[in-house]
């Protein structure tokens, strides 16, 4: 697949639905216009699926104020690269728990005490 941009997409046109609520692998970039950040957040949210999300700002501090709320599983700021050592892992049905570190520990163990009495 070579290299696709769908630019000026209006959220509620057909292509937008699709491409904006399925999880689609290969180097496409979908631009999508938005009034607002309500506008924006929604439209990024309403997929089922949330492995990872991108935020661009000249304003990083309501970019980071912005990812925070995003519910996706890793969110890159401005082209940040890749963080080997953070935790991976996404939201809904992108995934369930976390890879690497002690995330990856704690989102797949399930304690459970147990009591014994000697007899």
């Amino acid at each position: 697949m070579q290299p696709t941009i769908l630019g000026h997409v209006a959220p509620d046109s057909k292509i937008a639905t699709k491409i904006a609520t399925e999880e689609v692998f290969g180097p496409v970039l979908t631009v999508l216009l938005y009034l607002d950040e309500a506008e924006a957040l929604g439209i990024a949210d309403a997929t089922d699926y949330g492995l990872a999300g991108a935020v661009w700002s000249a304003d990083v501090t309501g970019a980071t104020e912005f990812e925070r709320r995003l519910r996706t599983g890793r969110v890159d700021v401005n082209g940040a690269p890749f963080n080997m050592r953070a935790p991976f892992g996404g939201y809904k049905r992108s995934g369930l728990g976390r890879e690497l570190g002690r995330w990856a520990w704690k989102s797949s163990a399930r304690p459970r005490p147990s009591s014994y009495r000697s007899i």
